[in-house]
């Protein structure tokens, strides 16, 4: 199963399907609705450049939103008549966008020509996309049923209830796609009862590495009602990795987070959605962090060229500090950033700075005062990484201390690590471990709030802390 190959079958398609769409559109412009302009006048046709031009522009167009839209995730799990309207209302937005844009002062005959060119470009870009969509959303759901594509799975818990979900779903007929590797046994089931048809992988301690080296993709939580006092620990387990949850169906007033229900054939089970932002946003947020990451680099190429001329020349070491820090879904990354302090400070030793720290040189004030040694980071965000907004990025070290006073730290590995956070602007750097709890608090309100509008709220107070100098 290729993630990757899937969904560039879809955007040659549909980048395809807008093309012919548009083509086809552009002859009818000019053969059918210009003629009642100009009457017996008899205007050649021929191909212009701007229609060429056209054929990259509008195809580009319909991709970026199919992609803010959220179209291009979970690219296996697609519904025919959910896709069937989805293409509808996209195609509805974007031919609307295009009519104001590019069609307005086009050449009519009469108003109802308007009408003409529209419905026209609706109907040919909507029947030639969902044409090719259907082809291969169906061409998917075969291969899913005839268990030529599947999804690794893990069962939580080894009881009665784990066992009745285990049969009913390798026994459909049209099998939903789930490839049972295992289950995770719970300290007080009887594990005799799922052994038989799995192999028991380990206790819930084992989860994380389970996941992780068996690739799993999806997870079931088979829980008794006795067990639903395990259901938050193994929650903060699973939900902060880029996997789908399923839930049985008298879990549902329990269940944190958002929840829909879905019914896979004849096992009813609750879809517990690790998303915290609406699709439209998450890849509208992505698609923001990579242009403005991109201009500002283009802004700050000037003052970035003569820091790292007075970092060289004012002190001695690199210019670039690189550090090893835990990203998203706790994989680890290095982070980027314009040296602030004498060369080896720590000597393999982690130590936080403080705002008296020696360790810091003259220039180094400055630039964690005004933030500017941050501007390399513009590259982890680029390099997907990073945002620009969320919660600070702490070594693995200090990550482990805080675990031990507050465990819920790790629901901020949801989401990518930011140049600047809520905490940030309020606290600034955290010179110990109970400053990072303090900013703990805050981070934990934006992942709670998350949104555009706070993310730019946060900008807007981190370019006023950047200015005034106020940073610490």
């Amino acid at each position: 199963m290729n993630k990757s190959r899937q969904v560039a079958k879809y955007l040659f398609f549909d980048f395809f399907a807008a093309a012919i769409a548009w083509a086809t559109f552009f002859v009818y412009r000019k053969k059918v609705i210009e003629p009642q302009f100009f009457g017996d006048w008899d205007i050649p046709f021929e191909f212009t450049p701007q229609f060429f031009l056209g054929l990259i522009i509008i195809p580009s167009f319909w991709i970026t939103i199919y992609y803010i839209t959220g179209y291009y995730k979970n690219i296996y799990r697609r519904s025919r008549l959910l896709e069937l309207g989805q293409t509808f209302s996209i195609t509805l937005v974007g031919v609307v966008a295009i009519f104001f844009a590019f069609l307005l002062d086009d050449w009519i005959g009469s108003y109802k020509n308007y009408y003409h060119l529209f419905f026209t470009l609706f109907s040919l870009h909507f029947s030639i996309t969902y044409f090719f969509r259907l082809i291969l959303t169906t061409q998917t759901i075969h291969n899913i049923h005839k268990r030529k594509i599947g999804f690794d799975t893990l069962i939580i818990g080894s009881n009665e209830k784990a066992l009745k979900v285990y049969q009913e779903m390798t026994n459909q007929i049209r099998p939903a796609g789930n490839k049972f590797v295992g289950y995770v046994g719970l300290d007080d089931n009887d594990d005799t009862i799922l052994s038989h048809h799995l192999t028991k992988l380990g206790q819930i301690s084992d989860i994380a590495a389970i996941i992780e080296n068996k690739n799993i993709e999806e997870v079931i939580l088979a829980l008794e009602t006795k067990e639903h006092e395990k259901l938050s620990e193994i929650l903060t387990i699973v939900e902060n990795r880029q996997i789908t949850i399923w839930g049985i169906p008298d879990l549902y007033d329990l269940l944190s987070g958002m929840t829909k229900t879905n019914t896979i054939f004849g096992s009813p089970l609750i879809k517990i959605s690790n998303g915290l932002m609406p699709g439209w946003q998450e890849n509208t947020k992505r698609l923001l962090d990579v242009v403005f990451s991109l201009m500002a680099i283009i802004l700050f190429l000037p003052v970035f060229i003569v820091l790292c001329i007075i970092i060289k020349t004012t002190s001695k070491g690199p210019v670039f500090y690189k550090q090893e820090r835990i990203g998203r879904f706790g994989k680890p990354f290095h982070i980027y950033k314009l040296r602030s302090m004498i060369a080896e400070a720590e000597n393999g030793t982690p130590a936080l700075s403080s705002e008296e720290d020696n360790r810091i040189t003259p220039i180094g004030k400055f630039l964690r005062k005004t933030h500017l040694d941050e501007i390399p980071q513009f590259y982890n965000v680029i390099t997907g990484s990073m945002s620009l907004v969320g919660p600070r990025p702490e070594r693995e070290y200090y990550i482990n201390q805080i675990i031990k006073r507050a465990p819920h730290y790790t629901h901020l590995h949801k989401l990518r690590p930011g140049i600047t956070s809520w905490g940030q602007v309020k606290y600034g750097y955290a010179s110990n471990v109970d400053e990072m709890l303090e900013r703990l608090t805050y981070d934990m309100m934006y992942l709670k709030n998350i949104s555009l509008y706070i993310d730019f709220k946060i900008l807007i107070y981190t370019v006023m802390v950047s200015f005034k100098g106020n940073g610490k």
